[in-house]
């Protein structure tokens, strides 16, 4: 019987465990339980015996995974999956996956949120101005990207977008202008919202350069990872010029210096993309779903690593 162990230091809602737990039990599996853990050796002596794991946004690495002789697969309930050692994982023949497109929805209303928060003022009273009118640009166009574009577009904003992996046409046909490039996209937009993932090649790449492209009064919000961001940068870019504002949803590691500009730079205390009740579910069902898909019929639609 293969052994599912649901290890969350930040727990799924309580929905959300039961109905992995329905899921996992149904397809005849073992399911265990490790919430709120504090160290990494109660971790450590929780995946001893159990061949997949489903994890949030802990981190799963090589000592993790010789701890787990039997391993076989690691989902992370959510997109992102930089918290789990893919190299590790394909050294050792584990299949890792991600669950594409279960937080989208609430990442983007949360976008449009904190950009109605920016340019209302932080709701300090003063006159503020609106969405309708403004052009956003979107900087990576998946299930996120897409999400934001839809709603953006009920705000009567004028959308664009750039990814240089979904072609020109896609994103046409979704009814956004598609960039040439990010320079461009940088370049006309009032707005830029990122949704790129954080990998050695956009790591540190939202830099002065590029930020300093952007229109009088520009908005940089970001809800992806804080590791695309060149803090030092940005903090000089925004000591230069105080026009720009920058907002987030991930704390960044130079927060008290970004917090000198005040009335420019907004961060929620810890990433709230994901943070919806039905999010949370959508996630983790979704994970154990994969899970039983692969187990039982070798599934690998969603595996990130090779």
């Amino acid at each position: 019987m293969a052994k599912v162990l649901i290890a969350t230091e930040k727990p799924f809602a309580a929905a959300a465990v039961q109905g992995i737990k329905e899921i996992i039990e149904k397809a005849g599996f073992e399911i265990a339980l490790l919430e709120k853990y504090t160290e990494k050796a109660q971790l450590l002596a929780a995946v001893a015996d159990v061949d997949a794991i489903i994890i949030r946004s802990d981190k799963i690495d090589a000592e993790v995974m010789d701890a787990a002789k039997q391993l076989k697969i690691v989902v992370r309930a959510g997109a992102g999956y930089d918290n789990v050692d893919l190299e590790a994982a394909t050294a050792r023949k584990i299949v890792v996956m991600n669950t594409p497109g279960q937080n989208a929805n609430a990442v983007a209303e949360l976008v449009l949120g904190l950009l109605v928060f920016t340019v209302r003022n932080f709701y300090n009273g003063k006159s503020g101005s609106e969405l309708m009118g403004k052009k956003l640009g979107i900087l990576a166009f998946g299930n996120v990207g897409r999400n934001v574009a839809r709603i953006a577009k009920g705000f009567g904003m004028e959308v664009a977008a750039y990814d240089a992996y979904c072609p020109a046409e896609v994103i046409e046909a979704a009814g956004v202008k598609a960039a040439k490039n990010q320079e461009e996209l940088f370049k006309t937009c009032d707005i830029v919202s990122l949704h790129i993932p954080a990998t050695a090649e956009t790591k540190q790449s939202i830099n002065k350069a590029l930020v300093g492209q952007m229109k009088k009064g520009a908005i940089l919000i970001n809800t992806a990872r804080k590791e695309v961001i060149n803090e030092p940068e940005l903090i000089e870019l925004m000591a230069e010029r105080e026009d720009i504002k920058y907002i987030t949803d991930i704390m960044p590691d130079a927060d008290a210096e970004f917090k000198k500009f005040e009335g420019r730079y907004f961060s929620t205390p810890k990433k709230m993309g994901a943070q919806t009740a039905e999010a949370n579910i959508n996630a983790g069902l979704a994970a154990a779903n994969q899970i039983v898909g692969f187990i039982k019929d070798g599934i690998t639609k969603f595996q990130v690593n090779k």
